[in-house]
């Protein structure tokens, strides 16, 4: 009798809660995937040295007969969720995505820009945004202490901070991975030599008071605006990061291409075009703006 199949029409997850076997039973027939409460129980005293009933979020696969219910209450691993942090969000867009965290429980903690590790974090139902947010935080202090163990000679930085900082900006500043490592060596060439960063994606953070999205091109009273985050007007790295980078864009700012850039431009076509001095700088930028005004005029024709 207990081999024969039950009425789960389809393979569902379930919450198996805490409260005893009566309340157990009870939810089990609730969501259909047993047809009696009574006769689980029954078979759960026949089969009692067996081992304990566990409650947790439980996949039952479709038609699960009573023998295999038994099973996967006493020995079957939880369902895993996965969260996915992507790199270069803002706290302001993580605490989003974790509050979307449908299996997870409990409110979304203050936690500071920068210091979570993105990647996908594995977690059972019921698990607290809290316990995640420190499993990441945890994460980034390990991967960052190696990191800055391993470092190349020389940099223009003082701390791990400063390089979590500086891989904010990079993170912001390309999304083309063969170009981190080039573009951490020019701000950390400017850095070295006294010079403004000038980054864009910083005075984004300013004007957008945090969300680092701004639904329009930055203005020339925002690229003027005195903020500690505006990197036209002061020299040095900003407060704190600006979003939360990859560990790839850390690497990328502790092991910078060897080289003597000082400025980039985008080229046109997703990537950066890089110079040493400020004369072939403006002869890209020049470039940039011949490619700008051929896709305008296309678009217009169009």
């Amino acid at each position: 009798m207990r081999d024969r199949p039950g009425p789960l029409p389809q393979t569902a997850n379930v919450v198996v809660a805490r409260g005893g076997l009566d309340h157990l039973a009870t939810g089990l027939a609730d969501a259909g995937v047993i047809d009696s409460p009574l006769r689980l129980r029954l078979a759960v005293w026949l089969t009692r040295h067996d081992g304990p009933l566990h409650a947790a979020e439980f996949a039952f696969p479709a038609r699960a007969s009573l023998n295999q219910v038994l099973t996967i209450l006493r020995t079957a691993h939880p369902v895993e969720h996965r969260l996915t942090i992507p790199e270069g969000l803002t706290s302001f867009q993580i605490a989003a995505v974790l509050t979307k965290a449908e299996a997870a429980t409990g409110e979304v903690g203050r936690f500071e820009e920068g210091s979570i590790l993105p990647q996908t974090y594995a977690y059972e139902y019921g698990t607290t945004r809290d316990s995640l947010l420190t499993r990441a935080r945890n994460a980034m202090s390990h991967a960052l202490e190696s990191a800055w163990a391993g470092r190349a000679e020389g940099l223009a930085l003082n701390s791990p901070r400063d390089a979590v900082i500086l891989a904010s900006i990079v993170e912001r500043e390309t999304a083309k991975p063969e170009e981190r490592a080039h573009v951490a060596a020019v701000y950390l060439n400017r850095l070295r030599l006294g010079m403004r960063l000038q980054a864009d994606p910083t005075v984004v953070y300013a004007a957008s008071g945090g969300t680092g999205v701004l639904d329009h091109k930055l203005t020339r009273a925002e690229l003027d605006r005195d903020d500690p985050f505006n990197t036209y007007r002061n020299a040095g790295l900003p407060p704190w990061p600006i979003c939360t980078p990859g560990l790839a864009s850390v690497q990328a700012v502790l092991h910078p291409l060897a080289s003597d850039d000082l400025y980039f431009v985008a080229d046109g076509s997703g990537g950066h075009a890089f110079a040493a001095t400020r004369e072939a700088h403006e002869r890209n930028v020049a470039r940039w703006r011949a490619v700008q005004a051929t896709k305008a005029a296309r678009g217009t024709a169009d």
